[in-house]
């Protein structure tokens, strides 16, 4: 067997294995070791441009959870027992002529000064005619938003490849989360807004029933 095929099986047993797990082994913690690789994969993840939108909270405090709790009802099971609870944030500070850009432009992907102000007149095309972004905030934090979710997915897949279990979760109330990391201090004077939310643990039992998922006709069709 080639070490294509091996690497093959070993990602598809990953992705068999990785349920959204509802219940967690709370005597059962996530190596430092393992959850810096997890982290790692978040940060490495593509993103539109490469502006990379997102902060990751990591919410380990159990007083903190406990606030939680009463504002994001579909996390509650999950921060009673999840050995490490994130908080993927979206940027809000990325329209083509922000400080965030330009800094990133010239400081992270070391754009030569020369070409920034043409790279900027594109990403204004592109965020002005293309997608519309520029119509409201609420437009481009949308446009944020959206790619704190490849990051996250990037993060569950690595993590299910360790045998490590994840939840991403939605069921929260974004104004009553927004409100609390603001009381925080956490959203950086509104840089930042709640996207999405993961656990990652260990499962306290079995899926009581075997993965579905649709046939590959259903949802594939080649033009």
């Amino acid at each position: 067997m080639s070490n294509n095929t091996m690497k093959k099986q070993e990602i598809l047993y990953a992705f068999n294995f990785r349920h959204a797990t509802k219940a967690y082994d709370e005597n059962k913690k996530i190596s430092e070791e393992d959850f810096n690789f997890i982290l790692e994969i978040g940060r490495l993840s593509p993103s539109s441009f490469g502006f990379e939108p997102w902060k990751f909270l990591i919410v380990q405090s159990l007083e903190f959870r406990e606030r939680l709790k009463k504002v994001a009802p579909g996390a509650e099971q999950k921060l009673k027992g999840a050995s490490h609870f994130v908080i993927i944030l979206a940027r809000t500070d990325i329209r083509y002529d922000s400080e965030y850009i330009i800094h990133h432009m010239k400081s992270v992907q070391k754009v030569p000064d020369e070409f920034v102000r043409m790279l900027v007149f594109g990403l204004k095309q592109f965020q002005e005619d293309n997608w519309k972004l520029l119509k409201s905030e609420r437009a481009l934090y949308d446009w944020s938003s959206k790619q704190t979710y490849i990051a996250l997915a990037n993060m569950m897949s690595a993590a299910a490849q360790i045998g490590i279990d994840s939840t991403p979760i939605e069921g929260f109330d974004p104004d009553c989360v927004h409100a609390l990391l603001e009381s925080e201090d956490l959203l950086e004077n509104g840089i930042f807004k709640p996207s999405v939310m993961v656990a990652f643990g260990y499962r306290k039992e079995e899926p009581k029933r075997p993965k579905t998922r649709k046939n590959l006709s259903e949802i594939v069709q080649w033009i």
